[in-house]
């Protein structure tokens, strides 16, 4: 699998998702610096974890209009597969790739710590190393994690099955305890938990790798 990892100012996840996709596809992925449009035709696509431009104006807001994220959003029209990780979630949000926004926490703290999800169907759709009802732990760690949308798009998610993680204990807020989601095609994923974050047990955990060799065993099948 190729792959591409796109490098916002104030980025501090790009390295970590750069480990994480090379120790499951074998190769190390394409770092594409976010004012560049030119970008090598790969199969998946990462917008990192981290505070890109400092998260001023709105979380992802500024990083949105970057140049990559032109190409990003060609990508995705033609079924490349799109991975969103926290800032990168709140960025898909941003341009419109995902429905709703994320905004501050329900308790207007910063919170980080393992956090349990269920899997969704959509979840183990784009990451077949998972199953559906069962439960990973990926790290949290974000002041705007606060999944919110109108009445009408929470019950077009949840009707479409467009839900892909669930969290256990909701550390933020978030309608329906949404973790993750997924636009209607099911090749863009916006999760604000960290997978990256947990590829070895010296960090505490290895879920994070099951979902990467998954990410990298749909492209082989």
């Amino acid at each position: 699998m190729k792959s591409a990892v796109i490098v916002f100012p104030a980025s501090n996840c790009d390295r970590d998702a750069a480990v994480a996709l090379e120790a499951a596809t074998g190769a190390a992925p394409a770092m594409v610096w976010h004012g560049d449009r030119d970008m090598p035709d790969v199969d998946l696509i990462v917008l990192p974890g981290g505070f890109s431009y400092g998260d001023y104006l709105r979380s992802g807001a500024m990083a949105a209009r970057s140049p990559a994220m032109e190409t990003v959003a060609e990508r995705a029209g033609k079924g490349v597969r799109i991975l969103g990780v926290c800032n990168g979630f709140q960025i898909l949000t941003e341009t419109g790739l995902l429905p709703g926004a994320l905004l501050r926490n329900a308790g207007l703290t910063f919170v980080c710590g393992p956090a349990a999800m269920r899997v969704e169907p959509a979840g183990a759709a784009f990451s077949p190393s998972l199953t559906a009802g069962d439960y990973v732990t990926f790290p949290v760690a974000h002041h705007d994690g606060n999944y919110v949308a109108d009445e009408e798009t929470l019950k077009r998610l949840e009707g479409t099955g467009q839900v892909a993680f669930r969290y256990v204990a909701n550390p933020n807020g978030s309608a329906n305890d949404i973790a993750g989601i997924v636009n209607a095609a099911g090749n863009v994923l916006g999760l604000m938990p960290h997978p990256e974050r947990a590829i070895a047990e010296v960090l505490g955990g290895v879920d994070g790798r099951a979902f990467f060799d998954g990410l990298a065993a749909a492209r082989a099948a």
